[in-house]
């Protein structure tokens, strides 16, 4: 079975390529000076890293040339990943990185519009939760998209979970409902929340999402104890308008990243970073029920830029 860096060097095939090809000119010079800044700037621009955090990471790969005397591009390229690692590692985790601390049944809602892959995303972390050996059982609260149920359950039968669901219609928050009762009664230690991402308007959706969240809550104390937001990484920076649409509705504790491996513009997990402040829990680096997998900054940084050729983030001379 591959590694974590392993998925994500596949996951992130697009994006290293296109930032090899770019950085390659930027390595090429002599000496660090403003062209050499002017170059890691569109690179990080093209990689969708953001105009906000591409200032922020040159700021402070300026200070870091000057207090350490780098003299070479190359000790500036391994200087501006280990800024970049500094700035994912920077956003806190509002939830136990340790399974053993979570509540039980912990209880985890996903989130987005439609199309973003949070179904499947469900069905690979329901595998995930499996395979460390814990119960799992999933709610199809997506009561209104055609076929939502069966392609979760599809999922779960692949996953080899339990799944809670309703006919198409029914009230969404009655399915959560329903799902954390079983869960609680069946002793199981994961209940995953499938919900809807689109109904008539926007507001509707999100009075839908704060329905099924107070419906939980008063079900189980404390629940849900993460609400898992799923973006499309191919949308690039469309992705973060939608982060702060849902943040101000059901305040997200982390982010899942699906179809990393479709884009060659991996670099906005560094802008919603730095500027939602989010953590991102998971990426999505393929289409098998295996390719999901935690979120890691400094083997994500590894993996985008492994084949500039300057080695492992960490700074040098």
């Amino acid at each position: 079975m591959l590694s974590i860096i392993d998925k994500l060097r596949q996951g992130l095939a697009r994006t290293r390529q296109s930032l090899a090809a770019s950085l390659r000119g930027a390595l090429d010079r002599g000496r660090v000076d403003e062209d050499l800044f002017a170059d890691f700037e569109r690179v990080l621009i093209a990689a969708d890293v953001g105009v906000e955090a591409t200032e922020t990471l040159l700021a402070r790969l300026r200070e870091r040339v000057r207090a350490e005397s780098l003299a070479t591009p190359a000790a500036a390229e391994m200087a501006l990943k280990a800024e970049i690692v500094a700035l994912l590692e920077s956003v806190p985790r509002a939830t136990p990185a340790d399974p053993a601390r979570r509540a039980r049944p912990h209880v985890i809602m996903l989130v987005g519009v439609n199309g973003v892959g949070k179904t499947t995303t469900i069905g690979k972390l329901a595998k995930r939760e499996m395979d460390a050996g814990r119960r799992v059982l999933v709610g199809a609260c997506d009561t209104f998209r055609a076929a939502a149920g069966e392609q979760l359950a599809a999922w779960a039968e692949r996953a080899g979970v339990e799944i809670v669901r309703q006919r198409s219609g029914a009230d969404p928050a009655a399915v959560a409902f329903d799902a954390v009762a079983a869960g609680e009664s069946r002793g199981v230690d994961v209940i995953l929340l499938d919900t809807a991402g689109r109904l008539h308007t926007k507001a509707n959706l999100m009075e839908e999402l704060k329905k099924v969240h107070r419906v939980v809550a008063r079900r189980l104390a404390g629940a849900p104890h993460e609400v898992l937001l799923c973006l499309d990484a191919t949308t690039g920076q469309n992705a973060i308008r939608q982060a702060k649409l849902f943040d101000s509705t059901t305040g997200i504790t982390g982010l899942v990243l699906a179809k990393l491996d479709g884009t060659a513009r991996g670099g906005v997990v560094v802008a919603i970073a730095n500027e939602l402040k989010l953590p991102v829990e998971m990426v999505g680096v393929g289409e098998g029920i295996d390719d999901l997998v935690p979120f890691d900054a400094q083997a994500f940084v590894e993996a985008m830029f492994e084949e500039t050729g300057a080695g492992h983030p960490g700074g040098g001379r």
